[in-house]
């Protein structure tokens, strides 16, 4: 039996990261004849990923598979601040992966029994590993983190600027709308990624949709019946095939969870709520509001009446160093007065929240959603409609698709973006009531479809559904690389 060994490199991002340790799980569950290896790079763009990632290299992985942390190079990257972040670190690290990867070989080399490198699989927004692959003489794959919808709009805006001399910052307070092939609705053009509208990050991005162009195939967290358009329009036989392999949900083990008695006294407050009653709202590892804009949300929930459960984090107080949110110690300091008695009976306010299983659990009805892509996975999987607020990357994008393009959310605000370290723009308290009320009601058209859209979800990962498949398809093809 010919074994394969297939190298991941995800970008030291949080959702990256997870999403492409599931892929490595996913590949080793499903053949014997596959072994995978994450290799992650270091340092992390926040301290979680980092907790995220050692808890890995310490906890029990499934067979044929490990997770390799490279040396910590923040010292070394210092001296270009000219150059991006990644782009430094990926050029830094590279020397590192070769040998790891080397040694790989040579151990396979010199064992019939040991898998034999059949290719790389790099996160989006590390393809500049390619060489890597190159050296080896192995094919490359890319994994994206974003849906089908997304890499769409890469390819058009890179088509845009290469092919027709189109100036994409200008696109940031315009009126333009956009006809992308993977979206079946004009787009505002105003709801593209904020990296689009500045100079250093719009080479960075062009240059990353230019690359995936060369990759032997993509692989999308997303399926073929949520996201049918977008990855029949990517099948046009210019881009490279095209494997919708998700949806990929973490469940457990995440370290990100609180200790367990913090999840259990949630856990154990949702199985007192009756089914499909408590709205749940949660921004991701980067998400926070200001002090205006925390007691707008908590006049909204007051007025609104339904249950909630609210992930409320502290904004960080850096001026001029970005860093991500931390917990309050104490809510009072930052709630109305007297809102935490009003609303005992009928809400919970919390810091870190175990997100996938609270969504998983039947009292939730509702998720107000910073609409990153695996948050937006998550709510299809469990079949809760969202109320978009997207803060930032592709987030405006996804909640236009999900609220324009596919019917499945309803919106606070798509146009909304998260300045890290200035003011922002205030949603009031009576336009977050009148999405929540749409939200959680019972028999909505949103609800019924997303809840549809959920049984279709679970079906694709099954043996014969559309995931499952496609997955099928790339294991052979990474196979008959080694034959």
């Amino acid at each position: 039996m010919k074994k394969a060994g297939v190298v991941l490199i995800p970008v030291p991002a949080m959702g990256h990261v997870v999403a492409l340790v599931e892929v490595a799980k996913l590949l080793v569950q499903r053949d014997d004849r596959l072994s995978t290896t994450v290799i992650i790079m270091h340092p992390a763009l926040d301290p979680s990923t980092t907790k995220y990632t050692e808890s890995l290299a310490a906890s029990t992985l499934p067979d044929r598979m490990r997770v390799v942390n490279l040396p910590n190079l923040e010292s070394k990257t210092e001296d270009t601040k000219d150059r991006n972040w990644l782009t430094s670190m990926i050029e830094s690290q590279k020397p590192h992966v070769e040998e790891y990867v080397s040694k790989m070989r040579t151990r396979s080399q010199l064992s019939p029994d040991s898998p034999q490198l059949a290719g790389f699989i790099f996160d989006t927004f590390a393809t500049g590993m390619k060489d890597v692959a190159n050296g080896f003489g192995v094919p490359w794959y890319v994994f994206s983190a974003s849906g089908a919808a997304f890499i769409g709009s890469m390819f058009y805006l890179q088509a845009l600027h290469d092919d027709q001399g189109v100036n994409l910052i200008e696109f940031k307070d315009s009126d333009a709308l956009l006809e992308i092939p993977s979206l079946s609705s004009p787009l505002p053009a105003k709801l593209l990624p904020s990296m689009v509208f500045k100079q250093e990050s719009l080479t960075i991005f062009l240059e990353h949709a230019r690359i995936m162009r060369e990759a032997r195939s993509i692989l999308v967290n997303t399926f073929l019946e949520f996201e049918s358009y977008a990855v029949h329009s990517l099948s046009d036989g210019k881009n490279p095939p095209v494997y919708p392999v998700g949806p990929i949900v973490k469940h457990v083990g995440d370290a990100r969870d609180l200790p367990s008695d913090e999840s259990k006294d949630i856990m154990e407050w949702l199985d007192d709520q009756p089914p499909s009653s408590v709205m749940f709202l949660c921004f991701g590892s980067w998400g926070s509001f200001c002090g205006k804009q925390v007691i707008e949300i908590a006049c909204a929930l007051e007025h609104c009446g339904h249950r909630f459960l609210w992930s409320l984090r502290k904004p960080s107080s850096q001026k001029v160093k970005v860093e991500s949110p931390s917990d309050y110690l104490n809510f009072q300091e930052i709630l109305p007065e007297g809102f935490l008695d009003r609303t005992i009976k009928i809400g919970k306010v919390i810091g870190w929240a175990p997100q996938v299983k609270i969504l998983a659990h039947p009292a939730v009805g509702g998720f107000a959603s910073h609409c990153g892509w695996n948050s937006t996975l998550e709510s299809v999987r469990f079949g809760v409609p969202v109320a978009t607020w997207p803060l930032y990357a592709e987030q405006q994008f996804n909640a236009f698709q999900m609220v324009i393009d596919l019917g499945l959310a309803v919106e606070i605000k798509m146009d909304y973006r998260r300045d890290f370290l200035g003011d922002n723009e205030i949603i009031v308290c009576e336009d977050i009531v009148k999405a929540i009320k749409h939200v959680m009601e019972e028999d909505s058209e949103v609800r019924k479809k997303v809840k549809e859209m959920s049984r279709i979800s679970e079906k694709s990962l099954k043996d014969g559904g559309s995931s499952f498949s496609s997955l099928g398809r790339l294991i052979e093809d990474m196979i008959d690389n080694i034959s």
